[in-house]
């Protein structure tokens, strides 16, 4: 299974793709669409857009995990990313890609073991966890493959939840 993992922005969105094989975890890419300076908000939408539509008729994930949005930044800065992720999210369905979402503590809990890690623990062990050397990678797409692993070593137990259990019948 192939998982996506996108860590929205509205300069900067990292990506990551992560396969997953049983229990094993193999890095398939990474890296960060970066919008030209300059640019204008709805010009900077459509490049992310684009580039992740590239990324999708040539990777084809199986699916895709985005972080949910979290309190604490200031509002021109939250809405400005709520514009970016909804764009990210409207061209994800409308490819018919399978979307989860995860908050930041889910993510780092899922990698780290520790809900509150900070970004050089997480980086450390996305490296470790996808036996990948080096600190090549941009924050933004250590981000993304943060959230593949995540997904990937929670997709089991969220399938299990969100099945229907069978109705008890009363006696």
């Amino acid at each position: 299974m192939l998982i996506l993992g996108i860590d929205p922005g509205s300069l900067h969105t990292g990506y990551g793709l992560v396969e997953k094989h049983g229990s094993s975890l193999v890095h398939v890419d990474a890296g960060r669409f970066s919008c030209p300076r300059g640019m204008e908000l709805p010009q900077r939408l459509a490049f992310l857009v684009g580039r992740l539509e590239a990324l999708i008729a040539g990777r084809r994930p199986d699916l895709a995990v985005l972080e949910t949005p979290f309190h604490g930044m200031n509002a021109r800065s939250l809405i400005v990313l709520a514009q970016a992720r909804g764009a990210l999210l409207a061209t994800l369905a409308g490819r018919e890609v399978e979307i989860r979402e995860y908050s930041p503590a889910e993510v780092k809990s899922a990698v780290t073991g520790n809900g509150r890690a900070d970004k050089d623990q997480v980086a450390r062990m996305v490296r470790l966890l996808l036996a990948v050397r080096g600190d090549g990678w941009a924050s933004d797409a250590t981000d993304a493959l943060a959230l593949a692993i995540c997904c990937a070593q929670r997709l089991r137990l969220d399938t299990l939840a969100s099945a229907k259990t069978p109705a008890r019948t009363s006696r």
